[in-house]
């Protein structure tokens, strides 16, 4: 049976047009992406052995070309398409947030650097250097490495941020192990660079971290 003989509400493209997108499975989304199966097999049905295949819609978005290429159904056309989605979907959230306050749409913040930062398989620290009002000017990778191996140094941070003019700053970094829980390492060099941008009066807002799942908030942990 093919998804044109599954009934109307039930097909993926129907249900996300009657009921919104949120209300589809990673495997339906999935299978709008594949649009088409392979023999024998829906699109639902090889989005499902995808995802069993790669161990989650996370680790197949973020694979690599020949990984990626590898899977049954996938090749070369279907990963451009994928991450010229995945770079949309970046900027559509840095559009937002520069049109608005990046505090007062906390959950754009965190997709928009999930968005950044999610897909590296070592660490990167990012600062989100905004005005005074809050709107974002520059979304900055400055440093690689863990945070204990490769320093972050709070005079290039300060340099930058002068640069910019920024009247205040969000921090990021990724976990590539997918544990966004933050580190002595990750405290220590938080509290290092808010007391270094205080002097001149910069405002640190948040320091997120990237993993699975939702960012970990230091502000919301009461950790500033």
């Amino acid at each position: 049976m093919t998804i044109k003989d599954w009934d109307e509400e039930d097909r993926p493209r129907e249900k996300l047009l009657q009921r919104g997108a949120g209300a589809l499975t990673d495997a339906e989304l999935l299978a709008i992406f594949l649009r088409t199966g392979t023999p024998g097999k829906s699109a639902v049905d090889l989005a499902r052995d995808l995802l069993a295949d790669f161990g989650s819609l996370k680790a197949l978005l973020d694979a690599d070309q020949a990984r990626f290429c590898q899977a049954n159904g996938l090749g070369p056309a279907k990963y451009t398409q994928l991450q010229a989605v995945l770079e949309m979907a970046k900027r559509h959230f840095k559009e937002i947030l520069q049109r608005g306050n990046a505090l007062t749409s906390p959950d754009i913040t965190r997709a928009y650097l999930s968005a950044q930062l999610r897909g590296y398989n070592y660490e990167v620290f990012a600062c989100l250097f905004l005005d005074n009002q809050h709107r974002v000017i520059q979304l900055e990778e400055l440093f690689r490495g863990t945070i204990d191996g490769a320093s972050v140094y709070p005079r290039e941070v300060a340099k930058r941020a002068l640069h910019h003019n920024a009247a205040a700053i969000i921090f990021a970094h990724n976990h590539p192990s997918g544990i966004a829980e933050p580190s002595q390492a990750d405290k220590h060099i938080t509290d290092k660079l808010k007391q270094a941008l205080s002097l001149f009066d910069i405002r640190v807002l948040d320091h997120f971290i990237v993993g699975d799942g939702q960012p970990y908030s230091f502000a919301e942990h009461g950790l500033l």
